[in-house]
């Protein structure tokens, strides 16, 4: 994986139906090939599905490093998905797609929002506003006030 030229997947990708969890590994893959570009492993975001999950991201960074496939990372960590019930990966997968800004980072969000799609001030959530700075799609909805 290599982020100085490519984006990680999206925040809304799944593995084992848990989102956020494919961007951190492809992080994980980038700082490992030394092309991590202007990404951060183990950033916030990261950090909440680690603790979500309970994984170590320093192990996990040695996974990835040793992994021969990423069939070798989602065995690592399959067993720390199910230890989650569906209930509670359903509950933490909305809450971190529909995550608005607080306190100080609802200002970096909305500069970052205007330098990226000025006119899109439906866009409201970090998921939406990491896909948008990445090219993806991001279907319109009604304005609301962040």
């Amino acid at each position: 994986m290599d982020l100085t030229k490519e984006y990680p997947r999206s925040v809304r990708e799944k593995i084992y139906g848990v989102v956020q969890l494919p961007r951190a590994i492809d992080k994980g893959k980038a700082v490992a090939h030394g092309n991590v570009g202007d990404y951060h492993y183990n950033c916030g975001m990261d950090q909440a599905v680690f603790a979500f999950l309970g994984i170590d991201h320093e192990q996990l960074l040695d996974v990835i490093k040793k992994a021969k496939s990423d069939s070798e990372i989602e065995a690592y960590v399959k067993p720390f998905v199910e230890k989650k019930t569906p209930a509670e990966l359903e509950a933490w997968n909305h809450a971190w797609l529909t995550s608005k800004p607080e306190g100080e980072s609802l200002e970096y969000f909305l500069k970052l929002r205007q330098e990226i799609a000025p006119t899109r001030t439906d866009v409201t959530s970090w998921a939406d506003l990491l896909d948008l700075d990445e090219k993806r799609p991001v279907a319109k909805r009604e304005p609301a006030a962040v």
